[in-house]
């Protein structure tokens, strides 16, 4: 069973940058760095509730690790924006704009957490909020916006920075797209940091080197929009009782609202 912590995802976020690169993420167009050869990758097929930061916790600790991280629903983003009708009660009808914390204002209801969510995950959490004070509830929930997909490549890569994610793309997809691990990165340690819920934050350590020797990408994880892929120096070791201990870690973010 995997660890968890209530720590600063974000924090510890930084101070891994930080320990392994001594500064923030360059921009994409920084300049490139040698780089291990990274082989030719070709693309991989997509792999297959509301609830309180507990609740989301549990079962993020219940559920298969590589089931969730390679499952390819979307899940909304802040700045995503959705359409929210009432044909009965047409006062009700709204256009919400996800807010930078991941939260929403609902008319009548109050703040609900949209980020880190489906969809379907979304409806189930409106009627449960709008079902007290609605009889007979009929509504429909559309995505009208959404943010560009991007993931970032942080520390020793050749290009560090932002990039659209285009499709199901894996990391060590990602990692090549970047232009691959300089010669002082640790692809044995590579690691995914993923903002889970709106007050969660998830980080796995991948053993890239290992799946490239095997020529077995069967658990190559795709990636999700916002997520971070950070190769270390030789000093990741120091955070060993950070992070090695377990592969999937759970923590609660610090700009939690209450």
């Amino acid at each position: 069973m995997p660890e968890r912590a209530r720590a600063s995802g974000a924090a510890i976020l930084w101070l891994i940058v930080s320990a392994s690169t001594g500064a923030g993420v360059p921009l994409a167009s920084a300049q490139s760095r040698p780089v291990q050869p990274v082989p030719p990758l070709e693309a991989l097929p997509e792999a297959g509730t509301g609830a309180s930061s507990e609740e989301v916790m549990a079962e993020a600790l219940s559920t298969n690790e590589w089931s969730a991280w390679t499952g390819g629903r979307y899940r909304i983003t802040p700045g995503d924006v959705v359409e929210l009708k009432f044909p009965f009660v047409p006062e009700l009808d709204q256009v919400l704009a996800v807010q930078p914390d991941g939260y929403v204002t609902l008319r009548e209801v109050g703040d609900v957490a949209f980020q880190g969510r489906t969809l379907e995950q979304l409806r189930a959490a409106i009627r449960e909020a709008y079902e007290p004070i609605v009889r007979d509830l009929v509504f429909t929930l559309v995505l009208k916006e959404f943010e560009k997909p991007y993931f970032i490549a942080a520390g020793e890569v050749a290009r560090p920075g932002r990039y659209e994610l285009r499709g199901a793309t894996t990391v060590t997809q990602a990692l090549a797209s970047a232009g691959g691990a300089t010669g002082k990165g640790r692809l044995t340690e590579v690691v995914v940091f993923r903002r889970f819920a709106t007050d969660l934050f998830e980080v796995k350590q991948i053993n890239v080197k290992d799946m490239y020797a095997k020529r077995d990408l069967s658990e190559d994880p795709i990636l999700r929009p916002g997520d971070t892929i950070f190769v270390p120096k030789s000093t990741l070791g120091k955070l060993e009782p950070i992070l090695s201990r377990f592969n999937l870690g759970v923590y609660l973010n610090p700009f939690d609202r209450r």
